[in-house]
């Protein structure tokens, strides 16, 4: 049969694969047409990549091979091709030491398999917590037009009659099990509970949170976020998304156009109002590192501090993401934020629209859910950032999971040099701790842990949870899941590893923590810190090869994202030399 010439007004980026008479593009569409492509596949329509992280192994995910054939449905009505990749699956469920510490890895192996193959456009399948920022900072490396579909909540936690969320009840069974008011066989039994169905956690954690920040930058189609897992409103929802990534290649509509300064800042908001995971803010600097735009700790301060919480979610409120889709989902809570004069009306999103046009005649369908304002979980949310001698390049606080009682405290340091110091001495009822104490772990960071593992909410000790209490401050390097509460300090930079103040900390020091006014102190005198980080050594030793020591070597603080230093910044997607 004759190769036909493009269609399309313009020579797309993989005709340079698939046209003509060439001895490289008879190579490239022969092995393509092997499985049984027909000829008209190859002329010069799109060809759309469905990068797709679906793996048994990361169950919030199980269900986007099913999307991805939707995304097919839809791409080839629009008059594309569409071609399913799949690509690196960071599980939040299974990796060890920990997903962070691969989401740079994942970014990196995405961008190349966009840019060395032909695609045109991409549809990117994520779900669990670093799958989504992952292929985003990839997308916003390439620039090539993308647009995100996520694999949507699993159904609502029940246990012998009580809503219970994924993470949540996770952390709060396990603090009951060591206060002696739960069995381990209960503990145990609640594990079918809990997770009931495929998808991401039904809580507002990482992955629903980060699905919000897709949606609130403009990056996926309105309602995306919330839509359950197993409601057929999910596979409409990427079979639309198949649709449109083929207009937004036809338009040139690219993740540099949509991800703009403003849409950040939208996003930074849009956190506040659902009380989203601490995560989004490494994720979210990460990206705009990617994409190009100038993020920092400041803006999240200076975008979030006055946003209320309106979204009544575990951890920081009451109910899960079923409930949340029902009321109405994301689009309720910008079109709040518009209303509010919080919200960049005119944003630009995958849509090819605005983002106002998206939301502005929405309704909320249950205002327990979605609350009024008057009625916040809290008037001021979104991520406190605070600064002071023992976090001189910032750390994070998340208000709306944190006990107010404790949003201003002085207390003693217990000082855990590392994660395996607190295992081992958190349980010692010879532990000298009270409740009024600050829990104060090291060298959990971005080089040392390795990877910045979600242990910064540490487990209070047994003996002081028998005593009713069930939060203390905690201060770390580290993260914490976005299904955890507490008033937990977190990202302290720079980390111990990296000789930061918090390296220094002994016990019996006394440290100030002050949320209001953004403030957090090691009470010792300037001359005595600076002493003791002149006497300070490196304990956590560098990997001796692979990617652990390429992580070590090049990655950077959580302050500007955690990214590694060599892979910041657009670089596009030129096509290369072919080798045939």
């Amino acid at each position: 049969m004759t190769f036909k010439p493009a269609k399309w007004p313009r020579d797309l980026r993989s005709t340079e694969w698939f046209k003509g008479d060439r001895k490289d593009a008879i190579y490239h569409r022969g092995w393509i047409k092997a499985q049984g492509y027909p000829d008209d596949l190859f002329d010069g329509r799109p060809v759309i990549g469905i990068l797709n992280t679906w793996s048994e192994l990361t169950p919030c995910n199980a269900n986007l091979r099913e999307l991805a054939e939707k995304v097919k449905h839809g791409v080839y009505e629009a008059g594309g091709f569409p071609v399913e990749v799949p690509v690196f699956s960071a599980s939040e469920s299974a990796f060890r030491p920990t997903a962070m510490m691969f989401r740079n890895l994942a970014a990196m192996a995405v961008e190349e398999a966009m840019r060395a193959q032909p695609m045109d456009g991409c549809v990117l399948l994520v779900g669990c917590d670093k799958t989504t920022p992952s292929l985003l900072m990839a997308a916003a490396s390439t620039d090539l037009p993308s647009i995100v579909v996520t694999s949507g909540p699993m159904l609502n936690g029940n246990f012998r009659g009580e809503q219970i969320g994924s993470g949540t009840h996770l952390w709060r069974f396990s603090e009951a099990v060591k206060a002696g008011k739960m069995t381990s066989e209960d503990f145990v039994a609640s594990e079918s509970g809990v997770s009931r169905s495929v998808g991401s956690c039904n809580v507002m954690g990482t992955a629903s949170t980060m699905a919000s920040m897709a949606e609130s930058l403009g990056m996926s189609l309105s309602g995306n976020a919330a839509i359950p897992a197993v409601d057929t409103r999910r596979r409409t929802m990427a079979q639309m998304s198949g649709r449109r990534i083929v207009q937004m290649v036809k338009d040139d509509l690219k993740p540099s156009d949509v991800m703009t300064k403003r849409a950040f800042e939208n996003a930074i908001r849009t956190n506040g109002a659902i009380g989203g995971s601490t995560n989004a803010v490494i994720h979210l600097l990460a990206i705009a590192g990617r994409v190009g735009v100038d993020l920092t700790l400041d803006d999240w301060d200076r975008c979030g501090r006055d946003v209320p919480t309106i979204v009544n979610l575990m951890p920081s409120g009451k109910y899960l993401m079923e409930e949340f889709f029902y009321a109405g989902g994301l689009p309720v809570v910008l079109k709040r934020l518009g209303e509010a004069g919080l919200l960049h009306k005119d944003a630009l999103t995958v849509s090819g629209g605005p983002i106002w046009d998206d939301v502005k005649d929405v309704q909320n369908w249950n205002e327990d859910v979605i609350l009024p304002t008057e009625k916040a979980l809290t008037q001021t949310g979104g991520i406190a950032v605070l600064r002071g001698n023992l976090a001189p390049g910032g750390a994070v606080l998340k208000p709306s999971a944190a006990s107010k009682e404790l949003m201003v405290h002085r207390g003693r340091a217990v000082v855990f040099e590392d994660i395996d110091d607190y295992k081992a001495k958190i349980a010692d009822e010879d532990l000298d701790i009270d409740e009024t104490c600050v829990m104060v772990l090291k060298n959990c960071g971005p080089k040392g842990y390795p990877g910045m593992a979600e242990v910064g909410n540490m487990g209070l000790p047994p003996k002081i949870l028998r005593r009713g209490i069930t939060d203390m401050v905690r201060i770390s390097d580290a993260r914490m899941s976005g299904t955890a509460y507490g008033t937990v300090v977190l990202h302290t930079s720079p980390e111990a590893a990296a000789g930061g103040p918090l390296a220094v900390v002994r016990d019996g020091d006394m440290i100030e923590l002050d949320v209001p006014n953004r403030r957090i102190h090691l009470d010792i005198p300037d001359i005595e810190l600076a002493a003791r980080l002149a006497d300070w050594t490196p304990t956590v030793p560098t990997p001796d090869g692979g990617y652990a020591w390429l992580h070590h070597a090049h990655v950077e603080g959580a302050d500007t994202g955690a990214d590694l230093d060599f892979l910041k910044g657009c670089r596009g997607n030129p096509v290369g030399k072919d080798s045939h």
